[in-house]
């Protein structure tokens, strides 16, 4: 059974009736596209277009449920709500938590992911009374597999959306209206200014520690950011993306997925 519960993750509830156009002035996706099948992942960012956030929102009946990171939970609520003014908006956290399904594992009650075909599913749970670190090891594991990334492979008021992957993983509405951070976030887009982006890099014998500076001679090629075992991402210059990087011993080889060498083209 390919499942974990995301000890990692918290749930945050977003009710009131002007719910829906709230969140949709502040983030990089179309939150109108959250429905009972399908969920929407994006970005939240400062106003100069820089990564504070990502999320997941689920649409129910009565809220938009906002899968987050739990270390980001406390800092979403007070952040979020600064912008509420007159809204009938309220932002609450919850009891509630997260598990993802891969492997051909689905429930009935599981949304895909929607990052990435072959990324699994997602579902909101009660809160199990056992913590299984071993599962939720093994889901990161998954994920960096396959290239996706976590608020650890981010660097807070620095990263871009686009730098991240965002735009070829769905975490991107280049068709709504504005929400914080747009013009930066379009413009990269559009004049095709991103000189580095989130690679998966693998080492035989183990990884740099998340923040370590890589370097080519003297020159700064990039940041390894989250790894388990021998598969990581790192932050990697363009010009490096068909190379083996050397550090301190270590031979780091890019692992380029299927849906990131169109850049290459």
């Amino acid at each position: 059974m390919a499942r974990a519960w995301l000890t990692d993750r918290s749930v945050l509830s977003v009710t009131g009736q002007d719910r829906v156009g709230f969140l949709q002035g502040l983030v990089s996706n179309d939150v109108t596209a959250a429905n009972a099948q399908t969920l929407v992942w994006s970005g939240f960012l400062t106003p100069q277009g820089r990564y504070l956030a990502d999320f997941f929102i689920w649409h129910t009946p009565q809220a938009l449920l906002l899968d987050v990171p739990a270390d980001q939970a406390s800092f979403l609520c007070t952040r979020l709500s600064r912008f509420r003014l007159r809204a009938d908006v309220q932002i609450e956290e919850t009891s509630l938590a997260v598990e993802a399904l891969w492997a051909e594992d689905t429930a009935h009650d599981s949304r895909p992911d929607p990052r990435l075909e072959g990324a699994g599913s997602r579902r909101i749970i009660q809160a199990p009374q056992k913590d299984d670190s071993t599962s939720l090891e093994h889901y990161h594991q998954h994920r960096l597999l396959l290239g996706l990334p976590d608020a650890r492979d981010c660097e807070y008021e620095k990263t871009l959306l686009i730098e991240a992957n965002f735009d070829w993983l769905n975490g991107i509405s280049f068709q709504k209206g504005c929400y914080m951070g747009q013009e930066l976030t379009a413009r990269t887009h559009y004049r095709g200014l991103v000189k580095k982006r989130l690679v998966p890099v693998r080492s035989d014998h183990g990884l740099p520690p998340s923040g370590t500076i890589l370097f080519e001679g003297e020159r700064e090629i990039g940041q390894m950011r989250s790894s388990i075992g021998m598969n990581g991402l790192a932050f990697l210059r363009r010009e490096v993306w068909m190379k083996d990087i050397h550090h301190e011993g270590l031979t780091l080889t890019p692992c380029l997925p299927a849906w990131f060498r169109e850049e290459l083209s």
